[in-house]
């Protein structure tokens, strides 16, 4: 006979453990995170210069996205400019499966026309710091960009300790309209931006308004609480993870927080073997995680500094405070402010680029060979119109890469057109993250430099700069299918045409949705 009082705890235990489970699936499942965003015009003053900027939902850095490794990202976007277009790219989401919201403009999408509005829908497979900006002309100047931060699963730890984070982006500003600069770059004679007036941290920056002729007549006004410091609050004896990420148009920058070290722990979303340092380089595109300790005098404020290198500065130092509590956040530090390393001073750029390495518990190897290499040499020449050069190329064709094919992609740096002038070019990866195999100055040569290629810890990267007169080596697998830009991050230069598309596996990608098919009014025409 039956044992109705072992039958009914049997029971018990197992709604018990049913529950149980539901509970742990329902911390494990991804969740889809919605945003509604519109883009407009707007007046806003960041460094104290008033000029119209582009907005998400009335703010530039726009709102920042929030999420956990797995979780589907859908933000549908209104575009409420007049008279302008839009694309939005993703910046280090790898779009695994929808190629078509990598938001690139010509290459993976129709622009978003005026008034109309454009659902992006995609997976952060991975934990990590990521950016968002603009993929349209030269919006991203405009003020179109934003930090996206995914965080890992739970339960799941990350290989260092903190007790807070908070996210930086670092950018550089003009008062021109990207207008402006881009009849400039398309005229002939061609006509070049020039050096960005302000550096901006976390979209505030301050202009020296004394140097207009008329600073009422052209709305400067250092009063404006628009342009007033970022201010970054601590405790001390706390250790804080700042998601630092760099959107600059043109600068290659250091990042120093006065009187402290910190320790450098994450590149583009992946882990470095942790190196301590006092300097930052960060280039246009790149995303580092630092660890900062709040271990210095308590009774008085620092200065957190951005600075241009590579390029001769005429760009004032960008300030934030790093404020100690209790003192009181609007007191200024009693320092002047450091101008930073020295600009044109190579050598320690290059150190720190050697020095990123993947942390030793988080290594992804990679193929021991590639199947394919490809050279881009990196300099300036006229076409259209003037003698050929063999060493300019234009044109509207791609590279096709072999499915699974492993290729390596050699940057070769060289001469601008200005005498013994060579610039520093980040470039970064749509789709894909890569091993950076090595660094190095002068000609590349194939049969010595492969040699020593570091393919036993090297760090997986999405952007990388290749510094002046130097050539930098990088590896990755075309597994993704799809259509990937790859270009230089700074966006006059891609704006002239310095970039490349990669195509790999397209007959893989299956049924396109139906919201990409077709522009304004083609929309929603499709084959019989």
């Amino acid at each position: 006979m039956v044992d109705i009082l072992e039958l009914h705890r049997t029971v018990k235990l197992l709604v018990f453990w049913s529950l149980i489970c539901l509970v742990a699936l329902s911390t494990v499942e991804a969740r889809i995170r919605h945003y509604k965003w519109e883009v407009k015009y707007e007046y806003k003053s960041p460094d104290c210069f008033q000029k119209l900027v582009t907005t998400i939902n009335g703010g530039t850095p726009g709102p920042t996205i929030l999420a956990q490794q797995g979780d589907t990202i859908v933000v549908e976007l209104k575009n409420s400019l007049l008279t302008e277009n839009i694309a939005i790219h993703w910046h280090g989401i790898r779009q695994i499966g929808t190629p078509w919201s990598d938001g690139t403009e010509g290459v993976t999408q129709c622009p978003i026309l005026p008034g109309d509005t454009f659902k992006y829908k995609f997976i952060v497979d991975r934990a990590g710091t990521f950016l968002y900006h603009g993929h349209y002309g030269m919006q991203r100047e405009a003020g179109l960009y934003g930090s996206i931060i995914v965080s890992l699963p739970d339960g799941v730890s990350e290989p260092f300790a903190y007790d807070n984070e908070r996210s930086i982006i670092l950018n550089d500003w003009f008062h021109k309209s990207t207008y402006e600069e881009a009849t400039g770059l398309s005229s002939i004679p061609f006509v070049w931006v020039g050096e960005p007036q302000s550096l901006l941290i976390n979209g505030r920056g301050r202009y020296n308004c004394s140097l207009l002729s008329n600073p009422s007549l052209e709305a400067c006004n250092v009063t404006n609480p628009e342009c007033s410091p970022y201010i970054l609050t601590v405790i001390p004896g706390k250790t804080y993870r700042l998601r630092i990420g760099s959107l600059t148009s043109l600068s290659a920058l250091s990042f120093q927080i006065e009187g402290h070290n910190f320790t450098v722990v994450e590149a583009d979303g992946h882990y470095v073997e942790p190196f301590v340092t006092k300097n930052l380089y960060i280039y246009s595109g790149e995303t580092y995680s630092i660890l900062v300790k709040a271990n210095q005098n308590p009774s008085r404020n620092y200065w957190m500094t951005s600075n241009v290198v590579g390029r001769k500065p005429g760009t004032p130092t960008g300030l934030a405070i790093l404020n100690y509590y209790p003192t009181h956040f609007r007191k200024s530090p009693p320092t002047v402010p450091t101008t930073g390393p020295l600009w044109n001073d190579t050598a320690p750029r290059l150190a720190q680029s050697l020095a990123i390495k993947a942390l030793q518990s988080s290594i992804h190897t990679p193929p021991l060979t590639s199947d394919k290499t490809i050279v881009l040499l990196n300099t300036q020449n006229k076409i259209d119109g003037v003698a050929k050069n063999v060493n300019a190329t234009s044109s509207n064709g791609l590279y096709r890469l072999k499915f699974n094919s492993t290729v390596d992609v050699v940057l070769q740096n060289a001469n601008t057109m200005s005498v013994n002038n060579s610039e520093t070019h980040p470039w970064h990866l749509h789709g894909h993250d890569f091993w950076v195999l090595g660094y190095g100055t002068g000609k590349f040569d194939v049969t010595k430099d492969v040699g020593k290629y570091n393919l036993a810890n090297p760090i997986m990267k999405n952007t990388v700069p290749v510094h002046p007169y130097g050539w930098t080596a990088l590896r990755f697998r075309a597994d993704n299918p799809g259509v990937w830009a790859f270009h230089c991050h700074i966006e006059s230069h891609f704006y002239m045409g310095m970039g490349v598309v990669f195509e790999s596996g397209v007959e893989k990608v299956g049924m396109l949705p139906s919201s990409v098919m077709g522009c304004g009014e083609t929309k929603g025409f499709h084959r019989p």
